[in-house]
């Protein structure tokens, strides 16, 4: 497992590690697919310090002791970007369950084209990306696993 840079760290923060490996959260993560107006989604080239460097996912991270994995979701996106959350309409949301470890995302509209930013030292690199190019990126392992669902949800809410 990769160090975590003291900077980007709760102090509840840790691996939850089981069965099925180990994975960051101590209470779960989410995330937050998010769609423009144009229809491009927002993706976060992970940094080269991270779990599955150097590829793209979605902004998420760990949940905070009580805390909704909604409200995670969004908590992590503002803080990676710096996004106006509020304007978000959820359209739907995935769940993949280790009995010890979830993470949830949800996907999302934002009704503009809201310019990018990067507020963390998780990304290297972030951008709004067509849903045709989603194919031909190194996609995180987890997103590349839900991809399937997450485009279900976008094309059928």
């Amino acid at each position: 497992m990769r160090a975590v840079p003291a900077e980007t760290r709760a102090v509840e923060d840790g691996w939850a590690d089981g069965r099925y490996g180990a994975f960051w959260g101590r209470y779960g993560a989410a995330g937050v697919l998010i769609q423009n107006i144009r229809g491009e989604v927002l993706l976060q080239l992970r940094a080269s310090w991270c779990h599955h460097p150097g590829t793209w996912g979605i902004p998420g991270g760990a949940r905070e002791s009580g805390e909704s994995a909604l409200d995670a979701a969004l908590r992590e996106c503002r803080e990676e970007h710096g996004f106006p959350a509020d304007d978000l309409t959820v359209i739907g949301a995935h769940t993949l369950d280790f009995g010890y470890w979830s993470y949830v995302t949800f996907v999302a509209r934002y009704p503009s084209e809201w310019p990018v930013s990067i507020r963390t030292a998780e990304a290297d690199d972030a951008r709004w990306i067509p849903l045709a190019a989603m194919p031909l990126l190194p996609l995180h392992p987890g997103l590349a696993g839900t991809w399937r669902h997450l485009r279900e949800i976008l094309q059928t809410a």
